[in-house]
């Protein structure tokens, strides 16, 4: 994706996960959020426009499970992990998403800590978790590697996002980001702020102190946090990044096509008074 994207040579063990990478480097990710396309085709075009990565959303979608192994395994071959919005939190969704070729999954409508415990449990192998082993994952290339091995393997390059979305999340986060084995929070926040009763009002005093709240124990905790929802609100985006949000969705696949469609009729066909 972009020109300084992480590059793994055939000979490493595994796929390093450029995200990650790019984050604990101290840069931000410019990620599209995959909700439409269901084929390969949205790895390179992801990649022309100039994003860094993207997340396929199986919460908000028809998207398949093959459909997204598949594109998963495109990103790893380009150089890029791409990360999953797994539709709930059962760990064999989690297990099978993982398996498909992610680098990281993001989990929606947790509001307690151990909610976030067992998603850990589900996502890392023995003996960060309990995650049924598979030999040959895309991750090692296919190789067959000692089990030991493939698991320490997998289990560093596997990042882990549960979201905030919800009051009981929100007031948990101190607790989110003490679990060991978590990577990120990222913040839904439509579903946030409509739980705030502000619904789409992103730069609302209470979803400014909610952003804050969840930035302050995230640093304090050495976790990232990411952000969806608000690409409609670029001032609101920006203030975010500079305040150290590093995992960014500008938008979705489906968005930025009707955004894109708008504006090439718009200048064919003025609107009229």
């Amino acid at each position: 994706m972009s020109a300084n994207k992480v590059e793994a040579s055939g000979d490493d063990p595994v796929i390093p996960n450029a995200v990650l990478d790019r984050m604990n480097n101290g840069e931000w990710v410019a990620v599209l959020s995959v909700r439409l396309v269901n084929t390969v085709d949205i790895v390179p075009i992801a990649a022309a426009s100039g994003f860094d990565s993207l997340y396929l959303d199986l919460e908000h979608s028809n998207m398949s499970l093959s459909e997204a192994g598949q594109i998963c395994v495109t990103a790893l071959a380009a150089g890029v992990g791409a990360f999953v919005r797994v539709p709930n939190a059962a760990e064999d969704v989690i297990a099978r998403v993982l398996d498909g070729g992610a680098m990281g999954i993001i989990v929606p409508q947790l509001t307690t800590a151990s909610q976030v415990r067992d998603v850990v449990r589900a996502a890392k192998l023995p003996p960060l978790g309990a995650r049924s082993v598979s030999s040959s994952a895309p991750q090692l290339r296919y190789r067959s590697l000692p089990v030991a091995e493939a698991n320490r393997l997998l289990n560093s390059v596997t990042a882990v996002a549960p979201m905030i979305e919800t009051l009981e999340a929100l007031e948990a986060v101190d607790e989110f980001v003490a679990v060991p084995g978590i990577d990120m929070i990222f913040i839904g926040a439509n579903d946030l702020s409509t739980a705030l009763g502000v619904p789409g009002e992103y730069g609302h005093p209470l979803m400014r102190a909610a952003y804050d709240r969840i930035l302050t124990a995230s640093k304090k905790a050495g976790v990232h946090v990411g952000i969806g929802g608000v690409a409609s609100d670029p001032s609101v985006l920006r203030d975010l990044i500079d305040a150290g949000v590093t995992y960014v969705s500008v938008g979705t696949d489906l968005g930025l096509l009707m955004s894109g469609s708008r504006s090439a009729l718009r200048i064919l066909r003025p609107p009229q008074d």
